[in-house]
């Protein structure tokens, strides 16, 4: 699909790189942002305790050379909110840019957003939840805007608030001057949210570790559309762990059997799955297929095995502090004739048969109540945190030094964002160290297996990649190697 873009034709977008990068050569960043510091509080200033690294600028760079639009892929916990924020700052200083508009997928993004956004000296509306907190205050300062008694706002909103007909209303008041950024861009893709993106706004940024949309090429198609290509070059996990950015880490796989009940449900599943791949040529729109793949990755995920593994690699750490926990959201069967979550029965084996001080922090924890779990953690009042998806996206606890993973999807980008929530750096944390529990496959049918081979290899591929940048390499590597040549991948 093809946009129209307001015009910014008169906007020397070349000249705004260049000068940004002689800038950058003669002192540092938060040096050049001195010369336009001021005491009127809520327009951009890159404040004093902030040096943007080398990749950060290369990526303003590329931006304005984009003319003002694209998409930075960066690593996560690379800066990406930072580096946004900086050319928020350019633009003000060299266009007179008015307005900051930040898109975020969930409500806990917003306030990060808003206390970054306070270090650069902006006074941020967050519109989401009821439209009464925040209609009002925008409507007003929007009006200021143009009766030039205020020269900057900043809105941050979550992408369901950006749907309604609230924010909609207000949109057609945003000036030709405004920035949209899309954090985490790659939730941006479905349908209903890409078609409420403004049209009006032509500044645009999309962020994410992971733009690409898993089996969606529809959806990234539209991201780049709307946002701008991926701009070059990409900042990666190996860059980020090269440039100090993010912790170096330890990478030990945990091998987890199914039981002969799993086992038998699994290979049940795969038939289907085969059947379905060989009968669809649509795989998106494959129901029936996306059905089989998420009913086989929870049996994966909540593997009963997976307790009697983490009890045993619990058992030698109950000093530990600082560790998180992923869970899937699947059920368990407990040795019990009750099943339960699989979050509930990791809670339960580390606090009650171990003594280790834990707590869930899960989407529906309260925003004040993780506040306050987030500083237990840190201060080691609590041992670990057990989470499912929530802690996927953005959210910055960069305390954790271990994490064990009980649950991963199929999803490629669920294993990139949890990476970069380990390897955030920490003043008290030198390396962090992550446990990956893999379930092996069962022995199938001649037919059934070709199939499972296909699914294994992506896996394995995905798990190679992570262990390659271990600092344990060669130990992680030949654990997958000897896996690769048992099953003849």
């Amino acid at each position: 699909m093809k946009y129209s873009f307001p015009d910014l034709s008169a906007i020397n977008w070349e000249k705004l790189a260049q000068d940004y990068f002689k800038a950058t050569q003669k002192r540092k960043v938060a040096e050049s942002g001195k010369s336009y510091q001021t005491c009127v509080t809520g327009i951009p200033q890159i404040p004093s305790s902030i040096t943007l690294r080398d990749y950060q600028q290369t990526a303003v760079i590329s931006w304005f050379r984009n003319r003002g639009r694209g998409t930075l892929k960066m690593a996560t916990g690379s800066g990406k909110t930072i580096t946004a924020l900086a050319i928020t700052t350019e633009l003000y200083n060299k266009i007179g840019l008015q307005v900051l508009l930040v898109l975020c997928p969930y409500r806990h993004l917003v306030t990060q957003w808003a206390k970054e956004c306070e270090r650069f000296n902006l006074n941020p509306i967050l519109a989401f939840e009821s439209v009464y907190t925040w209609q009002r205050d925008l409507s007003s300062q929007l009006y200021n805007l143009r009766s030039e008694q205020q020269s900057f706002v900043t809105v941050i909103t979550t992408n369901s608030t950006l749907m309604t007909e609230g924010f909609q209303s207000q949109l057609k008041f945003f000036p030709e001057k405004t920035l949209i950024v899309g954090d985490e861009a790659h939730n941006l893709g479905s349908p209903r949210l890409e078609e409420n993106l403004p049209r009006k706004i032509g500044l645009r940024l999309a962020l994410s570790a992971t733009p690409e949309r898993y089996f969606d090429d529809q959806g990234t198609d539209a991201i780049l559309a709307y946002f701008g290509a991926i701009l070059q070059p990409e900042f990666t996990l190996a860059n980020a762990i090269e440039k100090g950015a993010l912790v170096r880490y330890l990478y030990y796989p945990v091998w987890v059997q199914l039981t002969a009940a799993e086992a038998l449900t699994y290979a049940k599943l795969t038939k289907r799955i085969g059947w379905a791949l060989n009968n669809n040529e649509n795989l998106l729109q494959n129901e029936t297929l996306t059905s089989l793949l998420m009913q086989r990755s929870r049996l994966i995920g909540a593997a009963s095995n997976k307790l009697a593994a983490l009890r045993d690699l619990m058992s030698e750490r109950l000093d530990t502090h600082h560790t998180l926990f992923y869970c899937g959201d699947g059920y368990v069967d407990n040795s019990s004739a009750a099943y339960r979550r699989q979050i509930a029965a990791v809670t339960r084996l580390l606090g009650l048969e171990l003594g280790y001080r834990v707590t869930t922090y899960t989407a529906d924890t309260p925003l004040a109540e993780r506040e306050k779990i987030r500083e237990q953690f840190e201060k080691r009042e609590l041992q670990g945190l057990v989470a499912i998806r929530c802690l996927d996206e953005g959210v910055d606890i960069p305390s954790i030094e271990t994490a064990i993973i009980l649950a991963s999807s199929g999803n490629p980008r669920q294993f990139i964002q949890r990476r970069g929530r380990i390897l955030r750096p920490h003043p008290q944390k030198k390396r962090a160290t992550l446990f990956d529990m893999i379930v092996m496959p069962p022995e199938l049918e001649r037919e059934t297996w070709e199939i499972e081979r296909n699914l294994l290899r992506k896996e394995l591929k995905r798990f190679m990649e992570f262990a390659q940048l271990a600092d344990n390499a060669d130990e992680a590597e030949k654990q997958f190697l000897d896996v690769q040549e048992k099953y003849e991948l």
